[in-house]
């Protein structure tokens, strides 16, 4: 039988093909739906399902992500593999908004059989790699104990729900750290993987630009049913250049740093499981939150600001957003990034003294620390 896995060429960069982005667009409509579920239910309950919500989709997609990594989408076995995947995830999308009620198992369902399924499959595409085989069994093995949790959790009520699903999401999230250790197998060299970097750092930058295209679709929809007075227009206008400064401080450098590190490294696969793998959660989580400050912004641009809620996501997002790619840039740069440190800082100063002013003054603070860094980085970048 041809063999289903990518053949690596020495110096040649992996290509993310056309299949990989066609499952893509599943994502666009989930993180609609987690920044939709947020907005609807914002409040620390509705955060914490929300952020159970976010962290079980990225699971789904990064954990794809490194499957297409060895595994050939040209192939016509993986393609089928992807759009079963694409399937499985518009039931898990589409069960987003009602996942802590009615839609609970369907939710819980499909994330199981996405996870469990796709490393079995991936286990038996590398059955002529002893190794490699291996790891994705011990790997299969740590989602379905995850999975077990999952299942129960759907029959619980919404608290117990919540709180057996962040201890499904917390055995997973630890897997990798124990090297996905099995009683009968041992632990795994995921760290030590042959991975292909540059298509890593890819993919990653790929699901950065669908949050951010979410970003922008939710500024265009909810201003075109805005009233077009000034505070709307000012408002309309400060959310876009917040997503573009957002892009503009991942692409511009970050970005091509990581790309360059990781394509050059000689522990692409331990690379990869801690930038790409963990520190891109808290990036994406940046932009679903801002995404969400952004519609409150565009619907009640004056008027008395609630100062927890909405406060916490018109700060909070571009904060989380920051904190994200600062670790993201330590790690790839191995040194520390003040300037990012010093924007977090500046908006950490402007949640404890912000609750004063209305929705829109407060979006406009909250540029000042994205463009001043995003000018620094130019500058930096010209330097060198």
């Amino acid at each position: 039988m041809t063999s289903l896995l990518r053949e690596r060429v020495p110096g040649q960069q992996a290509q993310v093909d056309n299949a990989e982005l066609f499952f893509d667009l599943v994502f666009v409509f989930a993180v609609t739906q987690v920044s939709h579920a947020l907005l609807h239910h914002l409040s620390v309950i509705g955060a914490i399902q929300a952020a159970i919500m976010l962290l079980a989709m990225w699971w789904v997609w990064i954990y794809t992500a490194w499957a297409t990594n060895w595994l050939d989408p040209a192939r016509i076995p993986i393609r089928i593999l992807l759009f079963v995947l694409m399937l499985l995830g518009l039931v898990f999308s589409t069960s987003i908004p009602a996942a802590f009620g009615e839609h609970g198992l369907l939710f819980a369902g499909a994330y199981v059989t996405m996870q469990v399924g796709r490393c079995l499959f991936t286990a038996w595409a590398m059955r002529d790699e002893p190794e490699n085989h291996r790891n994705f069994l011990r790997i299969s093995a740590w989602e379905a104990f995850g999975g077990i949790f999952w299942i129960i959790g759907a029959f619980l009520g919404a608290e117990m729900r919540m709180a057996v699903w962040a201890l499904a999401l917390i055995i997973e999230y630890a897997s990798p750290a124990v090297s996905f250790w099995t009683p009968w197998s041992g632990r795994s060299t995921i760290g030590d993987l042959n991975v292909e970097g540059g298509h890593m750092a890819e993919r990653a930058s790929l699901f950065i630009i669908i949050a951010l295209g979410e970003s922008i679709m939710a500024t265009g929809g909810t201003f075109a049913e805005s009233a077009r007075d000034t505070s709307s227009i000012i408002a309309f206008l400060a959310t876009f250049i917040g997503s573009v400064a957002m892009w503009w401080i991942y692409f511009n450098s970050a970005s091509e740093r990581g790309h360059h590190r990781i394509a050059h490294s000689q522990h692409a696969g331990r690379l990869a499981s801690t930038v790409y793998t963990y520190m891109h959660t808290l990036i994406v989580a940046g932009i679903i939150v801002s995404a969400v400050a952004d519609d409150l912004v565009l619907e009640h641009p004056t008027g008395e600001l609630a100062a927890g809620p909405a406060l916490a996501v018109i700060v909070g997002g571009p904060a989380l957003f920051l904190v994200g790619t600062a670790l993201f840039q330590a790690s790839v740069q191995q040194r520390m990034p003040w300037a990012q440190i010093v924007a977090v800082l500046a908006l950490g100063v402007l949640a404890m003294f912000g609750s004063g002013l209305e929705p829109l003054p407060l979006a406009l603070s909250t540029l000042v620390p994205l463009l001043a860094l995003a000018a620094w980085d130019s500058y930096e970048r010209l330097r060198r």
